[in-house]
Order: structure tokens, then C-alpha cells, then sequence
């Protein structure tokens, strides 16, 4: 018989019916498996941390998502997000699933290509397109989503010199109810910056004209913002048909999809206030189909969803590297990751579990990463029960940008595994090593020896 964890005696006072401040425990059972696989297996094999990547999990997500816009608008296209995580094999499973590409750099409209997606279906949006970036989306026919009057002018430019007619959409921004508004990118429509540009592109007759995006926002919570941008949209798109006579090709409402994470101060979990595909696809399609397009000019919906698709289909696994008493008495709890690959964590509170079998007792506790940072927070407050030096934890729905805005700070990024359908893990990304962080270094010869 193991011997029992001893834990402290405290005096706490209850008040029954009412949720004390800081929520309730997270979990009633350890969450030890993934998937089917062991979580103290995975760790065993692969190192911790360690990224995990669900792909029953992501093929099912697309599938909700696809028949969710797929019933209630004829002519429907996916196009993923690669900034919300490049990996290649999460990239190449929604491309079998059917989802084009959406990329906002060179380095990441390179990866779509190397991946295999045809130029005419990788979609280039952002602000920082170079001469050699427009230049190949201009050869490998890409549609290019013009950020600025700078872009439209060069794009022009250069199919004059390559004698070609570049595919163009225009990025649009807008009013939606939406405070602060997002402005930065594209063109206006309320103060017709949007015709402007439309204007010059058409009577330019360089440049093909067959598109309009938006993205409004990141993290909505409100399908009734999406809905008004549609209608501003199609709007621009009637206006189009009537002044020019042409019909654009589709309309792109971007991404920005909440996931079920729970953002920092929220009152209610992100799992009962994130609407479902359903209610962004009821906004978006019913705007579109009433706002008067003939059969023959309705456009095709493309949609950039990446946050929505992937978060849930992501966790990262971590062990306990030690706890302490802060000066305050609360519990503190050290992990072996932190802020550095777990960069969400500024703003969700992430749901964390213990991966093993734990007691009913439970108090408040700070989680730290191990960074030399006072910053490196994990978690403000958690309700959970004691966790011993070498217990493992997993936290959820991390699938979405960790993996592309994590740093190399103090210490190496971990490995990635995805759990395939086939019921095994598959290692999808190596283990940082030093020769990694070194390799691209250059020491002066001079700098070369020294004496202590």
C-alpha cells in the first residue's frame, strides 16, 4: 500500500450556494488519458513539456464547422489560417479535409507552396508583401488581398514589367459595432477609402479584380458584428455589378471565430458563452442571401476560421518542478513550462487538470512557469489539489497560436506530437536543441579565445 500524501489542515469558511471568487476546482477526475493514449506515457516517450495535437479532434472540428456554412449557403470555401499554426501536418490535415490556404508573409505563403496547395488557392493577405512575395504570387496565380493604396500601386507596376493580369481582392474595414474598431488593415467603407481603391483597380485594367475580405476582429463573441459586415460587403459587391457590370468572385469574411477558452475576468466559462459554428453561419449566410444577389452573381463565401478549428484539438503536458508558500501564504505551484510556450496564457485562463489521481481536497493556488521573470504567470488563481514534485498536468485548449508565437527564451521549445486517427502518436516536430539555437550564429575570429 503507497503511502498517503499528507495534507495540512486549514480553516476555511464556506458560504453554501455561493461560488467563492475564484471559481470552482477544475476537475473531479484526472485527466490521464488523451485520445486513448496515456498522458505519463506520452511524457515517458517524448519529454516534458510537450505539445499535443488531437487530429480526431481537428478533422471533427472542420467537419462541424464545413456542414454548419455547407447547409445554409450554396457555395462555401475554407481557407486555413497558417498563422494560427504552421506545423505542416496540422496544415496538411485540413488541406485533406478540403481547406485552401490563407497566409499573411513570404515565410508562411513558402510553407503553403512547399506544402503542396496550388498557388490559386493560397490565399495572401498582410501589410508586408515584398516585391519577390508579389512576384510569385503573381506567377503561381494567387489571389493577392491588397492592404494598401502602396500595394495596389506596385502590383501594378509589376504586371506591366511581367506582361501578366494578377488575381486582386481588396481588404476592407468597418463599422460593426465593434469597439475599438479594427481600422489598421485595408480600406475603409465608411469613408469610401473601399470605392477609392475599387475604382482604381478596375479603371486601372491592370489588375483582375475578383474579390472582398474583412477580418473585424479576433476572439468574437458577437455573430451580429458578422452579419453587418456581410451586408457592407455585399453592398460594395451590388455596387460593383451595377457601376461596372462585373461580378466578383467571392466574398472573404476572414477568421476571428472564439474558441472555447475562457478570456481573463470573464464571469462565465468560454465553453457557455462561445457561439457555435451554427450561430456565426446563421449571421453570416442569412446577411448574404437577402442582400439581394442573382442566382447567377451569388459569390462564393470563403472563410479563414483558425483559432475555432484548432484550439480545443491542442494541450500541452507538463510536470511539477517544485511548490512553495509566497509571503501571503497563498500555495504556489512551479511547472516546467511557462509565458515562453505557453504565450496565451496572458489572456485565457486556461482550464489545467492533473494527470493523475488526486484527493478531494483543493485550495487556491498561483501556477509559475520556470522563467527568471516575475511575469511568467500561468495562472492567477486556480482552485486545485495539492500537486507533488513530479505530478504531471494538462492544460486544454492550446491548439491555437502557442505553437507559432512561442520563444525561444531561457530555455528550448518542445517536442509536438499529434495523435493520429490511427490510434498512435506521431513525433511532428523535434525537440529544440542547442545546435538549433547556435546554428545560424557567426563568432568573429577574434572573439574566438579568451582568459578567465
Amino acid at each position: 500500500m503507497s503511502r498517503l500524501q499528507y495534507e495540512r489542515p486549514l480553516i476555511q469558511r464556506i458560504s453554501s450556494g455561493i461560488m467563492n471568487k475564484f471559481g470552482t476546482k477544475t476537475e473531479y477526475a484526472p485527466v490521464s488519458h488523451i485520445d486513448g493514449i496515456a498522458v505519463k506515457e506520452l511524457i515517458e516517450q517524448y519529454g516534458s513539456p510537450l505539445f499535443v495535437i488531437s487530429e480526431k479532434t481537428m478533422r471533427d472540428t472542420y467537419k462541424e464547422a464545413n456542414r454548419a456554412f455547407k447547409t445554409r449557403y450554396p457555395k462555401v470555401q475554407f481557407a486555413w489560417s497558417y498563422k494560427t499554426n504552421y506545423i505542416n501536418a496540422v496544415c496538411n490535415v485540413f488541406h485533406q479535409e478540403g481547406s485552401w490556404a490563407e497566409v499573411v508573409s513570404g515565410f508562411e505563403y513558402q510553407k503553403a507552396l512547399g506544402n503542396g496547395v496550388p498557388g490559386n488557392k493560397i490565399i495572401f493577405n498582410g501589410p508586408d508583401k515584398t516585391d519577390a512575395d508579389l512576384i510569385s504570387a503573381i506567377k503561381n496565380n494567387s489571389p493577392i488581398h491588397i492592404d494598401h493604396l502602396d500595394e495596389l500601386y506596385r502590383l501594378s507596376e509589376l504586371a506591366e514589367e511581367l506582361k501578366m493580369r494578377p488575381n486582386v481582392a481588396i481588404r476592407v474595414n468597418m463599422d460593426t459595432g465593434i469597439y475599438p474598431m479594427w481600422d489598421r488593415f485595408g480600406f475603409n467603407y465608411e469613408n469610401g477609402q473601399a470605392w477609392d481603391a475599387i475604382n482604381k483597380i478596375i479603371l486601372g485594367d491592370k489588375l483582375e479584380f475578383i474579390g472582398l475580405h474583412s477580418h473585424i476582429g479576433t476572439f468574437m463573441l458577437s455573430p451580429s458584428a458578422y452579419a453587418i459586415a456581410a451586408n457592407k460587403l455585399a453592398d460594395l459587391a451590388l455596387g460593383i455589378k451595377k457601376k461596372f457590370g462585373k461580378s466578383i468572385q467571392y466574398i472573404d469574411m476572414g477568421g476571428g471565430f472564439a474558441s472555447k477558452n475562457t478570456l481573463k475576468g470573464a464571469y462565465l466559462p468560454g465553453a457557455d458563452t462561445s457561439p457555435g459554428f451554427d450561430v456565426f453561419a446563421e449571421a453570416i449566410c442569412t446577411a448574404l442571401l437577402n442582400a439581394g444577389f442573382v442566382e447567377k452573381d451569388l459569390p462564393m463565401l470563403v472563410l479563414e476560421t483558425g483559432r475555432a478549428m484548432i484550439d480545443e484539438a491542442g494541450f500541452l503536458l507538463g510536470s511539477v518542478i517544485a511548490n512553495k508558500r509566497l509571503s501571503d501564504g497563498r500555495r504556489s505551484t512551479i511547472m516546467d513550462f511557462g509565458v515562453n510556450i505557453l504565450f496565451t496564457s496572458f489572456w485565457y485562463d486556461h482550464k489545467i487538470s492533473p494527470a493523475q489521481d488526486f484527493s478531494t481536497y483543493t485550495e487556491d493556488t498561483v501556477m509559475y512557469g520556470p522563467l527568471c521573470m516575475n511575469i511568467d504567470v500561468v495562472r492567477d488563481h486556480i482552485t486545485l489539489p495539492p500537486l507533488k514534485k513530479g505530478d504531471h498536468v494538462v492544460v486544454h485548449t492550446v491548439g491555437a497560436y502557442n505553437m507559432t508565437q512561442w520563444m525561444q527564451f531561457i530555455a528550448m521549445r518542445p517536442a509536438v506530437v499529434m495523435l493520429g486517427v490511427d490510434g498512435k502518436s506521431h513525433l511532428i516536430r523535434k525537440i529544440e536543441t542547442i545546435d538549433n539555437i547556435t546554428q545560424n550564429e557567426v563568432m568573429p575570429a577574434y572573439l574566438k579565445s579568451f582568459k578567465l
